[in-house]
């Protein structure tokens, strides 16, 4: 796909990309898939995507209390729990407000690891990693924002995002659905957003702007971005994934670049 190369131009020291279409097949890629970036806060699809196979596994519960006084797993997941960013100061009764926050996927990660008797890391790589043959994946911090990979391993992730076989194709619905609607907050790097939609550790697209995406990805695009300059979304209307990682922190440069690569995938894919 041409638009991939547009990386090339980008003011970046390193980059890959890469789209997967809804079948698994790679459509096209640039830069070095094998090159191991880290993820920065592309880590919570995965440390989601380890708690959704927790629930199927009934290690865990959805509405199982978690974090302050009336939080549950759910609220955790969806950046509703009422931490702050980065400390475990409640701001917010839970399910009041949107509030992004590491603190809250940290608190997950230990949930599960008091119920499994299983460090988290280790739950992620025998759930998740190593079925899905991502051997260049790890986690090596937070469940929030500690994971390393590639490009090429994250096809196999973006692949499972749309035809999962680790978890209950219905529960993956559940996940990237809109959880606890119409709630406030700001998007990272973006501002507030009156609506700022979020499914179970998926952020929605929606109808935010600005947003990390394209003018034309559609409201039902799910994924995460991350501060050290990589994302991940998938378009269920586009029938399509898209994965790039690079080696510069997100700033005005990423938030000027990545919507038109994004459209520009999207063009390539609709005239196909």
């Amino acid at each position: 796909m041409k638009s991939l190369q547009k990386i090339e131009s980008w003011p970046v020291g390193n980059a890959a990309a890469a789209v997967v279409s809804a079948d698994g097949g790679v459509l096209g890629t640039a830069g070095d898939q094998d090159r191991r970036f880290p993820l920065a806060s592309v880590t919570k699809l995965l440390s989601a995507y380890a708690v959704l196979v927790s629930l199927d596994e009934g290690a865990l519960e959805l509405d199982q209390p978690a974090g302050p006084e009336g939080s549950t797993v759910r609220h955790l997941l969806a950046h509703s729990g009422g931490y702050d960013f980065g400390e475990r100061t409640v701001r917010y009764p839970p399910g009041t407000r949107r509030l992004y926050s590491n603190a809250g996927f940290e608190v997950l990660g230990e949930t599960l690891e008091e119920a499994t008797g299983m460090a988290f890391g280790e739950y992620l790589r025998e759930g998740v990693l190593v079925p899905l043959g991502m051997s260049s994946t790890a986690l090596e911090g937070s469940p929030a924002a500690g994971g390393v990979s590639t490009a090429g391993d994250l096809c196999r992730f973006a692949a499972e995002l749309q035809a999962p076989t680790l978890t209950d194709p219905g529960r993956l619905t559940e996940a990237t659905q809109v959880v606890f609607p119409g709630l406030a907050g700001v998007l990272p790097g973006f501002g507030r957003q009156k609506e700022n939609d979020w499914g179970l550790g998926f952020e929605i697209r929606a109808h935010k702007s600005p947003h990390w995406t394209g003018a034309h990805s559609s409201p039902a695009t799910f994924g995460h971005f991350g501060q050290s300059g990589t994302f991940l979304w998938v378009d269920p209307e586009a029938r399509a994934a898209a994965v790039c990682l690079t080696d510069r922190d997100f700033g005005p440069w990423a938030a000027d670049v990545w919507p038109p690569f994004t459209d520009g995938i999207l063009a390539e894919l609709a005239a196909r």
